[in-house]
């Protein structure tokens, strides 16, 4: 989904289980505003016709922002928005085209540290998580050419209570027919790779996290820990929002995005 070549460019990358289509809410009033919105579906996500067992690494399941980021003119400065997983498919992108974003947005997202590596801070979150967070989700096992992958399949009970309880009922009806299987990739080489997140790459682009006050899946206080671990990184708060905050409150959340562009886009 994309929009006019007006405006500053956001492209937007959604989380686990999720796609493009989690933002459509948000996209026709960042294009009324005057810009170009691309919503991205990673590999094996939304309409991308890959299964997930066929996604060979992260940077694979990465590669159709990737490859957005790759693309864009030279004198096209991006703004990057990432949600919940998302952040660590926009962390990837940063570190490899620093120049190319203006400023990353972490909305609830995972935000990894520079100089870290790149799975550090998903680690961290999935040891403080409790063991019935996932309650009715399916955990399970891909084969795949690289070896055993875990992969979920988030439950409908998890969705109503902790990603769209404050969302409207026909939100929760479409993500319960189009979320698929996700994959976090804690085994993946790259999230081991202490050679990421340079401070001259990562380090180097302009961060604002979005805390999600209210947010039921990620806590308030797990967020401004991520936001404390990266110094110089800016915070705004959305509240009354849950954990899907573009779709429960996205006029509140257009409201930052244009602010945050207005700075530094």
């Amino acid at each position: 989904m994309e929009g006019s070549s007006s405006g500053k460019h956001f492209i937007l990358v959604h989380g686990l289980c999720h796609g493009a289509w989690c933002w459509y809410k948000l996209v026709p009033m960042l294009r009324a505003a005057g810009h170009r919105v691309t919503a991205l579906d990673l590999a094996a996500s939304g309409a991308h016709p890959a299964r997930m067992d066929e996604v060979a690494s992260f940077e694979d399941y990465s590669r159709p922002l990737l490859d957005a980021v790759a693309g864009a003119g030279e004198d096209e400065r991006l703004v990057l928005v990432g949600h919940s997983l998302g952040g660590l498919s926009v962390a990837l992108a940063m570190e490899q085209f620093p120049r190319k974003v203006a400023a990353a947005v972490f909305l609830t997202a995972v935000m990894p540290c520079a100089g870290t590596h790149l799975g550090l801070t998903l680690e961290e979150i999935l040891v403080r998580i409790k063991p019935d967070f996932f309650m009715d989700s399916k955990r399970m096992v891909l084969n795949t050419d690289q070896g055993p992958r875990a992969a979920v399949v988030i439950g409908p009970k998890l969705l109503a209570a902790k990603l769209y309880e404050r969302s409207s009922a026909e939100d929760l009806a479409l993500a319960t027919m189009l979320t698929r299987v996700g994959s976090q990739f804690v085994d993946d080489p790259i999230m081991q790779d202490k050679t990421l997140l340079a401070e001259a790459n990562y380090g180097s682009v302009k961060k604002v996290f979005l805390v999600v006050k209210a947010d039921a899946c990620m806590s308030e206080e797990m967020q401004r820990w991520m936001v404390d671990l990266s110094p110089g990184t800016e915070s705004e708060e959305i509240a009354g929002a849950d954990h899907m905050a573009m779709c429960s409150r996205p006029k509140e959340l257009c409201d930052v995005l244009l602010r945050i562009a207005g700075k530094y886009g």
